[in-house]
């Protein structure tokens, strides 16, 4: 029997399709790539050819060097980005450590409004938050972007899910030591969790750097904008700059993509942890 009949063929037909899947994935991606290098007028007549006629540069250099906001949305998003993330790291974590270890009054209840939370969909509660921030004075703020979204329903019961079936020894080994809870949760548990931090961290990111819905409805100053608010000023009534926007966004998608190769490894760890504990 040769190799290739060895081979179940239901394995190639899910191979055949995720290749598939992946091609029709990519093909956005690459001709975006190459209308980056493009002029504007060759996007707008030249139709859905992948490779440049006339190889340009000057796109770049547009929103790099004479688009006087630009490095001022890209500061804005990561420093957004990155606090909202840490945040969600330290919160999350300790909420579902407290709700998968802890005995407290109203436990039942916090997860269960938890669940309940869960259910309720992100555009119902933009109108709240809006009003909020209005009234405390925290619109077109940076805290009025990182505080409303520095803890997430979703993590936290992923992040309790976890602790659940964290083992017990260690911790019990921790306070024999002299560890407190905190000294547990901080020098015992924390680093043994990596793979599901780093599975949450590379979805916060991505969550808060793709975010557009918040920053239209809170930010006004456009020194304040965010990267995904500030490309949509290349877009006008009459005319739309789609060489700028496809350069601005090729830069937009490199620091989501550093994220993920950084947390590539835990975040395999993570997918294969959580498959093997059924």
């Amino acid at each position: 029997m040769t190799t290739i009949s060895r081979i179940p063929w239901l394995k190639v037909l899910l191979y055949l399709v995720l290749t598939l899947y992946a091609v029709i994935t990519l093909i956005p991606f690459l001709w975006a790539l190459s209308a980056s290098f493009k002029p504007l007028s060759e996007i707008v007549n030249s139709g859905s050819n992948f490779i440049p006629q006339n190889f340009t540069l000057d796109n770049y250099k547009q929103i790099f060097l004479q688009e006087p906001l630009f490095w001022r949305w890209l500061f804005n998003s990561v420093a957004i980005a990155v606090s909202v993330t840490l945040l969600n790291l330290i919160f999350n974590s300790m909420a579902g450590y407290a709700l998968a270890r802890l005995r407290f009054v109203g436990k039942s209840f916090w997860f269960f409004l938890i669940l309940a939370i869960l259910a309720v969909p992100a555009q119902i509660t933009l109108i709240p938050t809006f009003l909020i921030l209005k009234a405390i004075g925290w619109l077109n703020s940076y805290q009025g972007m990182i505080v409303p979204g520095m803890v997430n329903a979703t993590f936290i019961f992923m992040m309790r899910q976890f602790f659940i079936n964290f083992p017990r020894e260690l911790e019990e080994a921790g306070q024999l030591d002299g560890l407190t809870t905190f000294g547990i949760f901080r020098y015992i548990v924390l680093p043994l969790a990596k793979p599901a931090l780093a599975a949450q961290a590379v979805f916060v990111f991505m969550g808060s750097w793709n975010n557009f819905l918040l920053p239209v409805v809170i930010l006004f100053d456009p020194e304040m904008f965010t990267l995904p608010l500030g490309l949509n000023t290349f877009k006008g009534v009459y005319i739309s700059y789609w060489n700028y926007i496809m350069a601005a966004s090729m830069v937009f998608t490199l620091p989501a993509l550093g994220i993920y190769a950084f947390f590539n490894r835990y975040f395999i760890q993570s997918a294969t942890f959580t498959g093997g504990k059924g």
